[in-house]
């Protein structure tokens, strides 16, 4: 169950009781969970109303039997994968005000930085050290950085760290490199290719209905746009992943259609390498006021398995353990996650939230085994890449191996 309790601080929701598991027990109800598990069983697609309906209506533990019968299916060795990588923040000014982000700064205010290119340089270092395998490089909405200045950096980083790949630059990122340069973002992507961007990160998805956006974060790119800028990557060869922060001003509706423009653009491309979502961290960002106090991990959970089986075209599933922390992260295992997601040797977004749940290498790999699965290290592309285990090796190897769909327009023009 989960309560909201109106307060100076924080706005009203209205209360919403989860099913209890005798619900489905007998009566309409129990017949309608056991049509949309046979489906889900069988591999059929569930559709926006069925995903609704369970989300409103399934207990728990049905959606955990569902979802984890679907990451069998999918993944029927005991294997959870997982990747050596970093996040690294070139710069925190950000023009763009989401009143949930506690970590941009506006130009010139106290806190705001650029990161010098040797600190950059060190940084990557003490991953390729560690032997990583991909550096998440985010920067926000800076007014003044545009392509030839990422593309600089780029070029330096993949000539110094040939192994590491840059997993870089959201939609929304994309899409202001766009207006900044006054060029289609076809030839930004084709751009900052030829430097050495290998994949792109999904961030910024947040929720992608335009009613949602507009109370959150107004000025960011607007849904189409944000899955055209996924489109576009796409058909320029790179793979790409998607997510969704839940748990503000959403309703339930709002995360099934989120879910299904997602599984609709992967019909389409097949861009998508994985999914992950993550409940919102409302302490401490900018318009704290306007949020509900922090859902409870009950409703992380229920989300998360129900994108295990609403999301039948997305081959992997990642758990959130940096929001969720390390014992939940364990749960979603048997809840319909394969993948445990980057060992983070830093990160400073969610944690300017006051979320500290960073976890070394061999932790993680403890709280996999004990959750009965064999951690294995992939690359960005969900290749197997773990030293230990050459006989489970597998691609792809490369963005290029990893390619989807390719643009007979870029591909001219190269």
């Amino acid at each position: 169950m989960e309560l909201y309790v109106e307060s100076a601080e924080r706005p009203a929701r209205p209360q919403w009781d989860a099913p209890a598991a005798s619900s489905a027990r007998s009566g309409a109800n129990a017949r309608e969970l056991a049509r949309i598990r046979e489906k889900v069983l069988s591999g059929a697609r569930v559709t926006p109303e069925e995903g609704l309906w369970l989300h409103d209506h399934a207990d728990l533990l049905a959606l955990g039997e569902m979802a984890d019968a679907v990451r069998q299916r999918l993944h029927p060795e005991p294997h959870v994968t997982y990747i050596v990588d970093r996040n690294l923040n070139p710069t925190n000014v950000c023009i763009t005000d989401c009143g949930f982000c506690a970590f941009y700064r506006r130009p010139k205010a106290d806190g705001a930085y650029v990161l010098e290119r040797d600190v950059i340089v060190a940084k990557m270092q003490e991953l390729a050290d560690l032997g990583g395998r991909q550096v998440l490089m985010q920067g926000g909405h800076h007014p003044y950085l545009k392509t030839d200045w990422w593309c600089e950096l780029f070029t330096d980083l993949r000539a110094r760290f040939p192994q590491i790949n840059l997993h870089a630059l959201s939609a929304p990122e994309l899409d202001h490199l766009s207006k900044l340069d006054k060029r289609p973002v076809q030839d930004v992507l084709r751009d900052l290719v030829a430097a050495g961007l290998g994949s792109v990160p999904g961030a910024g998805a947040e929720i992608l209905v335009e009613r949602v956006r507009k109370i959150i974060a107004p000025k960011k790119t607007h849904t189409d746009r944000w899955l055209d800028v996924h489109r576009k990557a796409h058909e320029a060869g790179l793979r790409s992943s998607a997510t969704m922060m839940f748990g503000h001003v959403e309703t339930a509706a709002e995360r099934i259609e989120h879910m299904t423009r997602l599984r609709e653009l992967q019909d389409e491309t097949g861009g998508f390498t994985a999914f992950a979502c993550w409940l919102m961290q409302p302490d401490g960002v900018p318009e704290e006021h306007m949020y509900p106090a922090r859902q409870t991990p009950a409703v992380y959970l229920r989300v998360q398995a129900l994108s295990r089986i609403y999301l039948d075209n997305f081959a992997n599933i990642q758990t959130s353990y940096v929001t969720a922390g390390l014992k939940m992260a364990q749960v979603t295992l048997r809840y319909g996650c394969n993948d445990f997601g980057g060992t983070m040797l830093e990160e400073n977004v969610v944690s300017a939230a006051g979320c500290f749940n960073l976890a070394p290498i061999q932790k993680l790999e403890n709280v996999i085994q004990r959750a009965g699965f064999t951690p294995l290290q992939r690359n960005s592309w969900y290749g197997i890449v773990d030293p230990r285990h050459p006989e489970l090796h597998r691609g792809p190897f490369s963005k290029d191996e990893a390619a989807t769909h390719r643009a007979t327009a870029l591909g001219a023009a190269r």
